[in-house]
């Protein structure tokens, strides 16, 4: 699934908040069905190896002590006493861990089935892939939709990034059709994040050939390694006219990464709202009874900035209500075509479509922030 889930048997890894491949631990222990009863032994037995992970991997160590420290003065006051089911406890957890370590990847949630395989470069099996490109394709590849809009200008709302390696077809599809505009709208709104090899390649499209671009790092504390993210050579269209990115606070992960790679590359101008503040890349963990931590184990660092948008959120250029980015970037897309095209006919054409936006009769695709 998309960042913020885990899916079943660690498949798609890359799919979490960032995407790294789920770490390697043990089979979680059986546990009690959704909704039934936890006791205080099974409470205990979960923090202690919550504990142990989050002091083994979390990508910075000197805070583990505190958050770990803060989370057992809790439990030993009696604060966790009423989580007396595995959702709850899980979702309790969850608040307090982002809390403490002011750190929205964190999360703990209940998934008896959940396994993980191999090491921490293990591949999937054939299952997993299968499982993977299933979900990846019920979501339509991360493409909520594709639109050619009035005055000749792109709209692409992608919601997600999937794994790499599944993509490549549906992205080089997507743009194929939006070749011919003007100018193009990524819409990135309602993006939670995916796969980081995934925004890279979505990122190449937007370059030209030859043109490589160094767009991000990752740093993963369990194997102390630091992966390059570079745009490459692809198949399908180079996208080299204008792009306006839509952001809002729910863009989060790697959904923040697109964004902030285009604005550091000076390739995007940002319309909307400060992101969500996410980019530290998770792993999962088995813990017992059926539960199984998120665990932040890596952190972006950009190229050019040297640091990431944890905490801060990228910032857009204009900044706008995100239900007003839209109609902002097809007017700053229009205008900009306006000043540059000697076509009278053309001319006249973005003239008509920027007096229908002025009136408020102009159609724009519906946006509804995602359910909380």
């Amino acid at each position: 699934m998309f960042a913020g889930s885990i899916q079943k048997n660690a498949v798609a890894g890359a799919l979490c908040a960032l995407g790294l491949w789920l770490a390697a631990a043990p089979a979680a222990a059986e546990g009690p069905a959704a909704g039934q009863k936890l006791d205080a032994a099974a409470r205990g037995a979960v923090l202690d190896a919550l504990a142990t992970q989050i002091a083994a991997n979390y990508v910075f160590p000197e805070q583990t002590g505190k958050t770990i420290a803060a989370v057992k003065a809790k439990a030993a006051r009696g604060g966790y006493d009423q989580a007396t089911t595995s959702e709850a406890f899980a979702a309790i957890l969850t608040e307090d861990l982002r809390q403490l370590a002011r750190d929205k990847h964190f999360g703990v949630e209940f998934d008896p089935e959940f396994r993980s395989e191999g090491g921490p470069a293990a591949a999937p099996s054939a299952a997993q892939l299968a499982e993977e490109r299933k979900d990846a394709a019920g979501r339509a590849w991360g493409i909520a939709r594709v639109e050619r809009l009035a005055g000749n200008v792109g709209y692409l709302d992608l919601r997600g990034f999937p794994s790499a390696y599944l993509v490549g077809t549906a992205y080089q599809s997507a743009l194929s059709l939006l070749a011919g505009t003007d100018a193009l709208i990524l819409d990135l709104r309602r993006n939670g994040g995916g796969d980081p090899a995934g925004v890279s390649l979505l990122l190449s499209h937007f370059f030209a050939e030859g043109d490589e671009r160094h767009l991000n790092d990752i740093y993963n504390r369990p194997t102390n390694t630091t992966r390059a993210y570079w745009t490459h050579g692809v198949a399908g269209p180079r996208y080299t006219r204008p792009v306006y990115v839509l952001t809002s606070a729910q863009t989060f992960s790697g959904g923040e990464e697109c964004a902030y790679d285009l604005q550091t590359q000076k390739r995007a101008i940002l319309v909307g709202e400060t992101t969500g503040g996410g980019a530290n890349p998770v792993d999962a963990f088995g813990l017992p009874h059926g539960f199984v931590a998120i665990v932040p184990t890596g952190r972006a660092i950009n190229p050019v900035t040297g640091t990431n948008w944890e905490h801060v959120g990228v910032k857009p250029d204009v900044a706008v209500p995100a239900d007003k980015a839209l109609e902002t970037a097809w007017r700053a897309a229009l205008d900009k075509l306006l000043k540059e095209s000697t076509d009278p006919e053309i001319k006249e054409g973005l003239q008509r479509t920027l007096a229908r936006l002025d009136k408020g009769e102009a159609e724009l695709p519906a946006y509804r922030p995602a359910r909380r």
